[in-house]
């Protein structure tokens, strides 16, 4: 399903006088079965970067990117942007839904941006928004939801065209405690139910044991990973902590 081969990005830093930093230092990633899987890593790490290139939003400067069978390092800005429409879903940390439009028309939007039918996509959305316990919230503008309520709808929307990876950069970021397990709980369902590859970036060990596999990052370069089962948050972190010396 996903896969690096050593992957290299760097970027150039007004903090660094516009020199270069490298963000991936030959980056190697191995996922090949539907499933939740963590990225784990200090502030710098890379994480992030590394979940946008996955993500078809960059490309690196060097090295190979390969997501649902196709090499995304070797396409255009045209081809990315499609990708990205069909192939993947992303939920970011801030929610980026429209404030004027309902939950439906937040989630129905992209894929009538794309052409789609209003009579499929209305079909799709609302069978979407039922499922994530959301049929009596779809009239309402995101003002008048809670985070968690904001973040299953930006789910919604992630999974309109049903694509079998789905990536998430620190999810929780804005939601409470209660909320953040909901909503762990919620992505490790739908990985294991609807058979998607679930890549999450988190600094949380409490996310990150709710994954079955994860990869821990330091200084650009994948360091190692470890499978979650039978650890708690401790664990998690412990674990994470010494592979990221």
């Amino acid at each position: 399903m996903i896969r690096c081969i050593n992957v290299h990005k760097s970027y150039r830093s007004a903090a660094a006088g516009g020199l270069p930093v490298q963000a991936l230092r030959g980056v190697d990633l191995s996922i090949d079965a539907p499933g939740f899987y963590g990225i784990m890593g200090a502030s710098g790490s890379g994480k992030s970067t590394l979940l946008h290139l996955l993500a078809a939003l960059d490309v690196p400067d060097a090295g190979e990117v390969f997501v649902a069978g196709q090499r995304l390092d070797t396409f255009d800005d045209r081809a990315l942007t499609l990708f990205r429409r069909h192939q993947v879903g992303i939920i970011f940390q801030q929610f980026n839904l429209i404030p004027t439009m309902s939950a439906r028309e937040n989630v129905e939007l992209p894929g009538l941006l794309a052409g789609r039918s209003e009579r499929e996509v209305r079909q799709r959305s609302g069978m979407l928004l039922e499922s994530l316990g959301l049929s009596s919230r779809t009239d309402h503008r995101p003002e008048a939801l809670s985070g968690g309520e904001q973040q299953r709808i930006a789910i919604a929307r992630a999974l309109l065209f049903e694509p079998s990876v789905l990536l998430a950069d620190e999810p929780t970021g804005n939601l409470d405690s209660r909320s953040s397990e909901a909503l762990w709980s919620l992505l490790e369902e739908l990985a294991a139910e609807r058979k998607l590859t679930v890549v999450m970036v988190t600094h949380e060990p409490a996310a990150a044991a709710h994954c079955g596999r994860v990869f821990v990052m330091h200084d650009g370069r994948i360091v190692g990973d470890f499978e979650t089962e039978g650890l708690d948050a401790v664990g998690v972190a412990d674990r994470a902590q010494r592979l990221g010396r």
